[in-house]
């Protein structure tokens, strides 16, 4: 009978490193100064009647560090996608050479770096909450299987089991989150 009251830790613990591969996409979406590929993957541009990422509709390259270049492949979207990009909030000013869109990466100023960390810390902050919604899963799961018949020995072994998932899941992301702060505010 015990055998039938498992806990699913796997499933918990796949659970918990979405909510950290979710947080390493949004650190990536944040600029530090540095040009990235990745900086433009949340920008959709409404083309052929649907938003669609800007790496399905032309190149993005890095040709130098602090220099992205999009070159859309249908010449009739470089207004759009360069509107996107204006329109997304990244502070960056597209400058247009045929259908090659330059986007120039300025130098962050102290102030701009701080915000950026603020940034940071609330995303890690979503991706902790996650994780304790996941744990708060796992626990709701050991207590029915409690009504069901699993022993208080079981139940403390597989309580002690989840909370050592989530400690390493919190762990993981405030390691993430001081390398990101730390990336941020090197000058």
């Amino acid at each position: 009978m015990a055998d039938d009251l498992m806990i699913d830790t796997d499933d918990l613990e796949r659970r918990m490193n979405g909510a950290m591969a979710s947080l390493k996409t949004e650190f990536s979406s944040l600029r530090t100064g540095r040009a990235s590929a990745s900086m433009l993957d949340p920008i959709l541009v409404d083309a052929y009647g649907s938003p669609t990422p800007i790496n399905q509709l032309g190149t993005v390259n890095v040709p130098e560090p602090r220099m992205v270049t999009v070159n859309v492949w249908d010449k009739g979207l470089v207004t759009k996608v360069d509107k996107a990009i204006r329109e997304s909030g990244l502070g960056i000013n597209p400058q247009l050479n045929g259908t090659i869109i330059m986007l120039p990466i300025p130098e962050l100023n102290e102030e701009r770096r701080r915000e950026l960390t603020k940034v940071a810390s609330q995303y890690a902050e979503s991706a902790r909450i996650s994780v304790r919604n996941v744990r708060r899963d796992g626990m709701e799961q050991i207590k029915k299987a409690k009504l069901e018949g699993m022993s208080e020995d079981d139940q403390k072994l597989w309580e002690e089991e989840v909370q050592e998932i989530t400690n390493t899941s919190i762990k993981a992301i405030d390691d993430a989150l001081e390398s990101k702060q730390t990336e941020v505010m090197k000058v």
